[in-house]
């Protein structure tokens, strides 16, 4: 767990705009986020909005999507705070493994206790994804933690 103190709440259709331009604006997947905005979480520290995240839920499996941390609060420990809300909720829900896929992030998820499987080697759920089938290329890497 880390220092950094954050409130992670479920985003409403209110947020849905800053999410898109957030995601938009750091290269990750936007354009499903209307269409599952259930999936999505916003992340304050004091007043300021520092940060969104998303999780999937496919029964015991969860598919971790589009966390980032705005530019200025990087590197104070927001992200891993908001992986920990992220990874509480969904083991809240149910889900037993959670996959994500990287292109320039491996390395902090690989720290988190995340291994780099093949994509063939996640479950048919996940890979029936929008992120998964159609937003992220096929050079971002996927990875696995066991949540339990």
């Amino acid at each position: 767990m880390t220092d950094a103190s954050i409130t992670v709440r479920q985003a409403d259709t209110e947020d849905l705009d800053r999410i898109e331009a957030v995601l938009r604006a750091n290269g990750l997947p936007y354009q499903d986020v209307r269409t599952k905005p259930e999936c999505f979480f916003v992340a304050d520290a004091d007043t300021e909005r520092i940060g969104i995240g998303g999780v999937e839920t496919h029964g015991s499996d969860g598919l971790l999507r589009s966390v980032v941390i705005t530019e200025a609060n990087r590197g104070g420990g927001y992200g891993s705070a908001l992986c920990d809300a992220l990874e509480a909720r969904a083991r809240q829900n149910g889900v037993e493994t959670l996959y994500l896929l990287t292109t320039t992030a491996s390395e902090f998820f690989r720290r988190r206790g995340y291994e780099a499987i093949d994509r063939e080697a996640a479950p048919s759920s996940i890979q029936a994804t929008t992120e998964f089938s159609d937003l992220c290329p096929a050079s971002a890497v996927c990875m696995r933690k066991e949540l339990r």
